[in-house]
């Protein structure tokens, strides 16, 4: 019960972390809208860092760590909860968890919460994409029209 081809787990965290990007992101955007003037860009520039900064030193890795593990699975079909580790479970539950009682605490200023939130969301949903994408680009095409490299080439290799 609830087992999926296993290249299709790809698929499953890439819209698992593009929902969830695509949440935190969402809480962000909505703080920008207590801000104006210089602050406001200011927030910009810094959802950009914190951006670049989770896109490049952490998403990235992970969504190659998580790529390789789920390939590396040797049964044609595995349950779909399976595209994460009990590590990667632990983790998202912490972030979860920290996230949401540093909001309900009011520990962390609205500003803060503008900022940090988007860039991170926005790191979680091209990590989605990413997912995605590997998904896609491993997959076979389901019709003729969307030939494999090698057709494409010339070489006979479909």
């Amino acid at each position: 019960m609830l087992r999926i081809s296993t290249e299709k787990l790809l698929l499953v965290a890439g819209l698992v972390w593009l929902v969830a990007g695509a949440n935190v992101a969402g809480i962000g955007l909505i703080a920008y809208f207590h801000e104006s003037g210089w602050v406001l860009w200011s927030l910009v520039g810094g959802t950009f860092v914190v951006f670049t900064l989770f896109h490049v030193f952490v998403f990235t890795k992970m969504v190659g760590k998580h790529a390789e593990r789920i390939r590396g699975y040797e049964e044609d079909r595995t349950h779909v909860l399976k595209f994460f580790d009990k590590k990667g479970y632990v983790t998202m539950a912490v972030m979860m968890a920290g996230g949401i009682a540093l909001r309900a605490s009011g520990v962390v200023p609205e500003w803060f919460v503008a900022f940090f939130y988007t860039g991170l969301g926005a790191a979680l949903a091209v990590a989605g994409a990413s997912f995605a994408l590997r998904y896609f680009r491993s997959s076979k095409p389901s019709c003729p029209v969307m030939p494999r490299d090698g057709a494409r080439r010339g070489d006979g290799n479909a």
